[in-house]
């Protein structure tokens, strides 16, 4: 029993990475109706200018960790600039290729996730050798039944959920949610009731982005080393997670996050070489089942 609890922790630690990545990819399927494949690199990004902003504040560390506000600051600081570069990738790399066909901007989309993981491994200050991640909690174990839980994986989880309904009150219970919900229906139909179209592609942007900072933050305090590529990987198994749970339907991306997260540390406990491939074997057959995902609902599109 203390296993199992144990390797639930570990799946829910994963599956809040996962989760908050996966909000992303199907925020912006969602509402402009692409694949941004750099996605997973927002998440690189938000973890890198967090061990960069974390140096800015090494001085106000106490015995090797930061207290609560000043990590609350690092955090912000990385969501605000993640979701900033978010927004200019949408800008210059997105828009003016909203109404080519879709093709152009999953090939665009691929061609911005090369340059955003080569780009700062050029960079002589950043280069592309890993850095150990610091350490943001001050790290303390509890004894639950037998299983051991960190101070780090409970800010994590508490983080990620926190996170989560926040974004969920956002999209239902807000004018700019309503506004989403209006322009991901129809763009022109929103644009002739007055919504400002592009103001809210580069809101949702954002927001993947900042949601992607946290989850950069979240895995690297997990696994405490980041490196350019970090995304790549990370931003696959988001993206199968966004479409095991039905993508463009936010409880979904939560659900298959979560359950990708769980059924990949319970994959790897059994065979270490198996954990990657869980995932892709868990959507083939749910898509067998249900080809719009666990939440997902089939469209008709008519001609």
């Amino acid at each position: 029993m203390a296993t199992i609890l144990q390797y639930l922790v570990y799946g829910l630690q994963l599956g809040s990475v996962y989760a908050l990545l996966a909000l992303g990819y199907t925020m912006v399927y969602g509402i402009v109706g692409m694949i941004n494949f750099a996605h997973g690199d927002f998440l690189m990004i938000g973890a890198l200018g967090t061990y960069f902003i974390a140096q800015l504040f090494s001085s106000y560390q106490i015995d090797g960790t930061f207290p609560m506000l000043i990590v609350g600051i690092i955090i912000l600081i990385a969501m605000l600039g993640t979701g900033g570069i978010a927004v200019a990738t949408e800008a210059i790399a997105y828009r003016p290729l909203r109404n080519k066909p879709r093709m152009i901007a999953l090939i665009t989309a691929v061609g911005v996730s090369m340059f955003l993981e080569n780009f700062p491994r050029a960079l002589p200050f950043i280069g592309p050798n890993p850095r150990s991640f610091p350490t943001l909690f001050a790290p303390k174990t509890f004894n639950v039944l037998g299983a051991s839980i960190t101070s780090t994986q409970i800010i994590m989880i508490i983080l990620a959920a926190v996170t989560m309904m926040a974004l969920y009150f956002m999209v239902n219970g807000t004018k700019i949610g309503g506004q989403m919900r209006a322009v991901s229906m129809d763009k022109d139909a929103a644009s002739l009731m007055g919504i400002n179209v592009n103001r809210v592609i580069s809101i949702t942007f954002f927001v993947g982005g900042a949601l992607a900072a946290v989850s950069g933050i979240c895995y690297a305090s997990a696994y405490p080393q980041v490196d350019v590529y970090m995304g790549s990987w990370l931003g696959n198994m988001s993206f199968v997670a966004a479409v095991l749970g039905g993508i463009g339907d936010i409880r979904g991306a939560m659900l298959g996050g979560f359950i990708l997260g769980i059924a990949q540390i319970f994959a790897t406990a059994l065979n270490s070489t198996f954990g990657y491939a869980v995932g892709f074997i868990i959507l083939i057959v749910i898509l067998l089942v249900k080809p719009a995902g666990i939440m997902g609902k089939l469209v008709i599109e008519k001609v």
